[in-house]
């Protein structure tokens, strides 16, 4: 298609039909609408478009605009300036928003993020200041038209990510393009450009000036389901990781015991575990499987008379070197107490068997262990593929949710109070033997367990 020639993206284009006719998408067109009405060009711009010709459902709709921002805010009742400066707006239509740009040009970007110079200009200009060409199509949802300045259509049908013109200036631009190119291959399962990769090589070690958050929010979409385990591929194919992840380089040569990991070396177990992630795995889960090993190169041992590799107290030490990369990445603290307690109790799951009835409810009853179980079932098929402790668990799980009466203690500190015990370590150590009690099923309710606590007090009384 010659450049700029508007093509129509009709329904059998866009892949989706009927299924992407959403409030949201009519919406999306209204505002378009209402700016062509007032005499303004518009466009839908970037993700939304590339989605469409995938047959994908967009997750938002941006628009592109030549009205200003002051003109977009006279348009519609409720906006918010989020990025006056450089032309950005979100209309709100009923709690939804949407952004709403100036079309702009940029120039002397000197901090890896923020142009220093930013000028109102047209529609072209504001597709080649963009970061890659599948990104840089406009569509033009009144008239059903597609304006393609950057080449991007064709690299969509060679499934392709290259950077809209010189890949060095684009990823000097803003360093975490560098990532995103990453991030976008893996979640489009796109091949890089081979000009482009060269430039992600060479200038990855420039995302270590990017915000922690921004990388962050990189890296958890890059290791979304289903393309979570070529995310992880593509860092290493990039060398992003050694840059945003370091502490996982290691994991890269560090074999295991074929007995338990025919797979081989830890990142292999990594990816593989990465390929089974369930399409709805809560946000915690990926995270708990790239990290539960992190620990592994520094724990690795081999007996050198018979050859056999261990590696003792990884899962402790991988506890705590998880809290530091999710620290370190600005992670929420509720997060980062979630898998750190996957990365630290991983190991007990090969006890299953031999666990005390106790023991075994106690893990259970902790808040963690569905996405605990949910580490363990993708630890066994990344690995050995045996799920015969996870069948085990589920069963067991099943049983105590129908023992409701074993959730809360059968007693209570205030309980022990009122039969004379005093406030202290003793009361403490008095309640514990109760709950591995009630745990046994030894003492079955509270008449039985003040019973005996009642027999504990006086025995202990000199």
């Amino acid at each position: 298609m010659p450049e700029g020639t508007p093509s129509p993206l009709g329904s059998d284009q866009r892949g989706g039909g009927d299924r992407l006719s959403s409030v949201t998408r009519a919406r999306a067109l209204e505002i378009v609408r209402r700016l062509q009405g007032a005499g303004f060009t518009a466009f839908w711009v970037g993700g939304c478009v590339r989605d469409q010709l995938l047959g994908r459902l967009p997750e938002d709709y941006d628009i592109a605009t030549d009205a200003k921002p002051e003109q977009v805010e006279a348009l519609f009742p409720r906006t918010v300036p989020v990025g006056r400066q450089f032309g950005v707006m979100l209309v709100v239509e009923d709690h939804e928003h949407f952004q709403v740009a100036t079309f702009r040009a940029e120039a002397d970007y000197r901090d890896g993020r923020h142009p220093n110079r930013v000028e109102f200009s047209t529609a072209r200009a504001d597709a080649e200041r963009r970061d890659f060409t599948v990104n840089g199509l406009f569509y033009d949802p009144v008239r059903d038209e597609l304006y393609d300045w950057v080449n991007g259509r064709a690299d969509l049908d060679a499934r392709l990510l290259r950077t809209i013109g010189e890949p060095d200036q684009r990823f000097a631009e803003d360093h975490l393009r560098i990532l995103r190119a990453a991030r976008f291959a893996a979640q489009l399962d796109f091949s890089i450009e081979e000009r482009t990769l060269r430039s992600v090589r060479a200038n990855a070690p420039k995302v270590a000036s990017v915000s922690a958050e921004r990388v962050r929010d990189e890296l958890i979409k890059l290791l979304r389901p289903p393309h979570a385990a070529r995310g992880l591929e593509l860092l290493r194919l990039t060398g992003l990781l050694g840059v945003v992840l370091p502490e996982l380089e290691p994991t890269l040569t560090c074999e295991q015991s074929p007995d338990y990991h025919p797979e081989g070396t830890v990142f292999q177990h990594l990816v593989k575990m990465l390929t089974f992630l369930p399409m709805d795995a809560p946000p915690t889960l990926p995270w708990m499987a790239l990290l539960h090993d992190v620990a592994k190169p520094a724990t690795f041992r081999r007996d050198p008379a018979t050859g056999q590799i261990t590696f003792y107290g990884h899962e402790t030490i991988g506890a705590e070197m998880a809290a530091a990369i999710l620290d370190r990445l600005r992670f929420p603290r509720k997060q980062i107490e979630e898998i750190v307690t996957g990365v630290r109790y991983h190991m007990q799951f090969k006890d299953v068997p031999k666990m005390r009835k106790a023991s075994l409810r106690r893990m259970l009853l902790r808040p963690t262990f569905p996405v605990e179980m949910a580490l363990h079932r993708l630890d066994c098929l990344g690995s050995h593929g045996r799920l015969d402790h996870y069948d085990l668990l589920t069963h067991e799980a099943d049983a105590f949710a129908e023992q409701p009466a074993l959730r809360p203690p059968l007693l209570t500190g205030t309980d022990l109070i009122a039969l004379g015990v005093a406030p202290g370590p003793k009361l403490g150590a008095l309640l514990a033997e109760l709950r591995e009690k009630q745990l046994q099923d030894e003492l079955t309710n509270s008449d039985e367990a003040r019973a005996w606590a009642a027999r504990r007090i006086q025995e202990s009384q000199p």
